[in-house]
């Protein structure tokens, strides 16, 4: 069973991101054709739209997101020197979000490295972890990950984050 909430990017922020991403460029949409040979070799990657792997025939964008500078925005944080943006895929066109009840976390493959990127109520770094997905159970490895994030009650919400390029994958917040 899921305790923690992987939330994917909000819908106000994507209509944003859809015209001008966070570095001030237009969206660039396009077709993953095959998939062998897409532009960004984009097949599998995470769209944080939906938090689903991206599928030959998705019509996608990449786009640069500022995660902690929108959770700032709404909460009247101040992350200052924190403050960043990376490159996530989204669709290029409003996809509804995640289908269904989301269970578990995605972009959870066995062995695959992560960060989990601690923030107090400020938007300062409160700390972070690499955390290989365990072979045997991604699930309860998330699990304790984000339990021992959480166990300060300094840390207002986790950034995951894949390590190889430093991509948002997803964020929880202080259940």
């Amino acid at each position: 069973m899921t305790i923690y909430t992987p939330l994917p990017i909000p819908p106000a922020a994507l209509a944003e991101l859809r015209r001008t991403d966070d570095s001030g460029r237009a969206l660039q949409p396009y077709v993953v054709a095959r998939e062998d040979g897409d532009p960004y070799d984009a097949v599998g990657s995470p769209l944080r739209c939906c938090l689903r792997p991206v599928k030959a025939g998705d019509r996608i964008a990449l786009v640069s997101y500022a995660s902690l500078r929108r959770w700032a925005a709404e909460t009247g944080a101040e992350p200052g020197a924190y403050d960043e943006a990376g490159p996530v895929f989204i669709h290029a066109e409003p996809c509804g979000g995640p289908q269904g009840s989301v269970t578990g976390y995605p972009f959870a493959r066995p062995g695959a490295l992560r960060t989990l990127r601690r923030y107090d109520a400020r938007g300062h770094i409160a700390g972070g972890r690499l955390f290989e997905i365990p072979e045997e159970d991604a699930e309860a490895g998330f699990e304790a990950a984000l339990a021992e994030a959480f166990a300060d009650p300094a840390v207002a919400l986790v950034h995951v984050r894949a390590v190889e390029y430093g991509c948002f994958h997803f964020e929880v917040r202080r259940p």
